[in-house]
């Protein structure tokens, strides 16, 4: 099996070496060189292809944003960008994502060895299912890696649901779950609903901060209200809430009504929020009043949570192979069992429409 190689394009030195240790440490990743600016990196580029670019936003000489865009204008190949945790770096990712970036890291914090640790697991991840994206085709002969670290379950959260599915009430309520590839596709769904759609609940999988930014964005190009959410927020109709990066997001229900709880915990299924969590907090407060979605991404999050939803009684829906970014979410529930239907994305936003008696 050939490894996914990896260019490192950053004007920091230490950013660089750090990047290059992180990765090096996976058995499925080779990092083929670095370069401080673009214009190295153009050069290395012409001499050697990598199968995944990480890349910095601010550069001398050029800025990322323009060094992403010239490449996708004429070579286009998987790229994450790497940004440091600022609100100004936010906004400006939002660009990279629009330009074509496959995914958003975070410059690795070393304060601690477990935040070190956590780093790892998320950039290691990242440049995996960035190398898997659909912009090309898979590097020869390679197979789809296996994450070498033990996987907590949501068995740490909270504990799996027990007894029948909940008694229906009048509101329904959406659980959708994504990663690689779910900015764009989250965007074609939430445009297209209407404004008395059911509420929505999403686990993005996304860097902290970067998910407000995200959620600011949408709330101005959709007809729903979107917002990263705030533990305690009720989850009502029109209303889409987005987890808030580095943490989990759970479906809570009071009476009749729905609301959110934000919790810390550990990484689950290899990341926080995680959309097992959701999708088991669904399965414990809504059971046949909700639909459960798992769209484009890598990995396995969100696939034993789905099947948990429908055995409470849930809808569960897995977006197709032909229309995700990424067919890895979607293909572990459709192994499980867990979906009760296959769709492409362009129907997703007429199920959610149903589920509400629109």
């Amino acid at each position: 099996m050939r490894k996914v190689r990896v260019l490192i394009v950053d004007d920091s030195a230490s950013v660089r070496q750090t990047l290059s240790a992180i990765l090096s440490e996976d058995p499925m990743i080779e990092v083929i060189g670095t370069a401080a600016d673009p214009y190295v990196a153009a050069r290395h580029i012409a001499q050697e292809i990598p199968d995944v670019i990480t890349l910095d936003v601010e550069m001398p000489r050029m800025d990322g944003i323009t060094f992403l865009r010239k490449l996708m204008a004429q070579r286009p190949m998987p790229v994450v960008m790497c940004s440091s945790l600022t609100e100004e770096g936010t906004e400006t990712l939002l660009q990279a994502m629009d330009a074509g970036a496959v995914d958003v890291i975070l410059k690795p914090r070393v304060d601690t060895r477990h935040q070190l640790m956590e780093a790892r697991i998320r950039i290691c991840d990242s440049v995996k299912a960035a190398a898997y994206a659909r912009i090309r085709r898979l590097p020869s002969g390679a197979a789809c890696p296996k994450a070498p670290e033990a996987k907590l379950t949501a068995d740490v959260i909270l504990p799996p649901p027990r007894g029948g599915a909940m008694v229906r009430t009048t509101e329904k309520v959406v659980c959708i779950g994504a990663s690689t590839g779910g900015t764009e596709s989250l965007r074609f769904i939430l445009e297209a609903l209407p404004e008395d759609c059911p509420g929505v609940v999403i686990v993005q999988h996304m860097p902290e901060r970067f998910t407000a930014a995200f959620a600011r964005r949408l709330d101005s190009l959709c007809r729903v209200t979107v917002k990263e959410a705030v533990d305690g927020d009720p989850v009502l109709r029109g209303q889409a809430l987005i987890a808030p990066g580095n943490h989990h997001l759970l479906l809570c229900r009071s009476g009749a009504r729905y609301y959110v709880s934000v919790n810390d915990g550990p990484l689950v299924s290899r990341h926080r929020p995680s959309v097992d969590v959701l999708f088991r907090s669904a399965a414990h407060a809504a059971g046949t009043n909700a639909l459960g979605i798992i769209m484009t991404g890598m990995g396995d999050d969100g696939a034993k949570g789905l099947l948990e939803m429908r055995q409470a009684g849930a809808a569960t829906i897995a977006q197709d192979e032909e229309s995700c970014v990424v067919f890895g979410m979607p293909k572990e529930a459709i192994a499980l069992g867990a979906a009760d239907r296959v769709v492409p994305l362009g129907v997703i936003p007429d199920e959610i429409r149903r589920a509400g008696g629109g």
